[in-house]
């Protein structure tokens, strides 16, 4: 009996084998996949820090915040988290069920011409009809693949998203600056009046309107140094940071000159974007479900093989005495509904449909955001270069006459406080503008996926 029990289990197992070959060869195993993120320098560099022990300076890059972003953010770490799952599934789906070990004891025995039959034993392996596996693979590597473009979508979300918080900071920063230049100033400017109005050169209602002034931006630089602790928050949150945690300001930011090629959008977005990326698999993933809702109209079939424990007879000698019976089992389901899987197909390619006027929306959405992105990066930038080389220059310049004038007598004060009014307003419009297209950019480079646009 043994031998036979080898042999055929064996046979089985073989079987089991060459059926389960359908099936795709597996990927890269989970583990490679968790030394790709991050990388090991950059996990020398910051990940053993903890958000509480994490320092930065002035001299901490954009680059920097990046980095120190994708390592510890928690969104992130869960986006990664479920695509090693998916591909972990992916691995699984390959492998054939489990086989299928039975025992029966025979409470009475059964008495046969050849001998007693005690126990039986029984082994058996389900296999999908051919293609089947092979098919529910490829679609769990197909949402594998698409579960790596949403993490790809979250990191790039991520990065504007602290971009956009980093630039934001930076204007503070600025404004904050250069409203202390302008108190200052106005300070200087009150005391001037002050001094001309005691020596009768001036009348009260100059001292009274430097004084207004004066209340006025110290009231605008008061508002903005306590917006510093949510706008720094904002900041440490996207790092995963402790909101009281300390930030210092930022030095510059890149000014971009080089115009979007906005000719090369449609181009760029299918070959770049995340989104567009999960969508196409997601569309794969539905063709293929409807070649595998096809494949439900054929039976899976379950082979197996029993033995029949037959002991010797009592007295008697039969030639084929205590020979254990060995059955051959061949099993199937019926597919006799076939209006269910006529549903079923149905279903997939509604799905696959589905899939298509999707991604025809989302393509349509991201072109007129990338348009909208890109008129406000451009309407920056002339306002940047406007404030930088012409504005600023012409109204430093007016400001420098009417002070000149109003020393020598032949100006008023009131001129003089208007056109400082404006060198401040300028200048902050001038950070405003340069914050802004940063801003358009960082979320042009969201859209476009990559972190990268496509320039002249």
């Amino acid at each position: 009996m043994k031998s036979y029990m080898r042999y055929l289990f064996r046979l089985l197992f073989v079987v089991s084998m060459l059926w389960g070959c359908q099936s795709e060869p597996p990927g890269k195993s989970v583990l490679y996949y968790e030394k790709e993120w991050p990388s090991v320098e950059l996990k020398k560099a910051v990940g053993s820090i903890s958000a509480e022990e994490a320092v930065f300076h002035a001299k901490t890059t954009l680059a920097d915040y990046l980095d120190y972003a994708a390592l510890h953010n928690p969104s992130l770490q869960a986006a990664f988290g479920k695509w090693i799952e998916s591909r972990a599934k992916a691995d699984r789906s390959r492998w054939l069920d489990d086989p299928q070990f039975a025992y029966r004891y025979f409470i009475e025995e059964v008495e046969t011409r050849v001998g007693t039959q005690q126990q039986s034993f029984s082994l058996s392996q389900k296999l999908p009809w051919w293609g089947k596996l092979k098919l529910r693979s490829e679609m769990a590597r197909q949402e594998a693949r698409a579960k790596r473009w949403v993490y790809e979508k979250k990191r790039l979300l991520l990065f504007y998203e602290v971009k956009r918080a980093y630039y934001e900071y930076y204007y503070l920063g600025k404004a904050i600056a250069v409203t202390r230049e302008n108190k200052d100033l106005l300070r200087h400017l009150e005391e001037i009046a002050r001094t001309r109005y005691k020596a009768s050169k001036t009348g009260h209602a100059d001292m009274i309107r430097a004084q207004v002034e004066l209340e006025k931006i110290k009231d605008r630089l008061r508002s903005l140094e306590d917006i510093k602790l949510p706008l720094a928050a904002n900041l440490n949150a996207s790092l995963n940071r402790p909101a009281h945690a300390t930030l210092p300001w930022p030095e510059n930011i890149t000014f971009e000159e080089s115009p979007i090629a906005e000719e090369k959008t449609l181009a760029y977005l299918q070959e770049k974007n995340p989104e567009l990326k999960v969508i196409d698999y997601q569309a794969a993933q539905s063709r293929i479900g409807i070649d595998l809702a096809r494949k439900e109209f054929w039976p899976d079939i379950t082979l197996g093989v029993q033995f029949i424990d037959t002991s010797d007879l009592a007295g008697g000698h039969p030639d084929d005495e205590g020979k254990d019976p060995v059955i051959a089992m061949l099993s199937l389901n019926l597919p006799v509904w076939r209006g269910k899987y006529r549903a079923g197909v149905r279903q997939a390619q509604a799905r696959y449909r589905a899939v298509t006027h999707q991604r025809r929306e989302l393509l349509n959405s991201l072109i007129t955001r990338i348009k909208m992105a890109a008129y406000h990066f451009r309407d920056a930038a002339r306002k940047v270069v406007l404030y930088r080389d012409t504005l600023l220059l012409k109204v430093l310049e007016s400001y420098k006459v009417t002070e000149s004038a109003f020393r020598s007598g032949k100006g008023s004060f009131n001129d003089l406080v208007d056109t400082q009014r404006i060198v401040l307003e300028y200048q902050l419009a001038y950070e405003r503008a340069l914050t802004n297209q940063a801003i358009r950019r960082a979320e042009l480079e969201m859209l476009y996926g990559h972190g990268s646009t496509p320039l002249e």
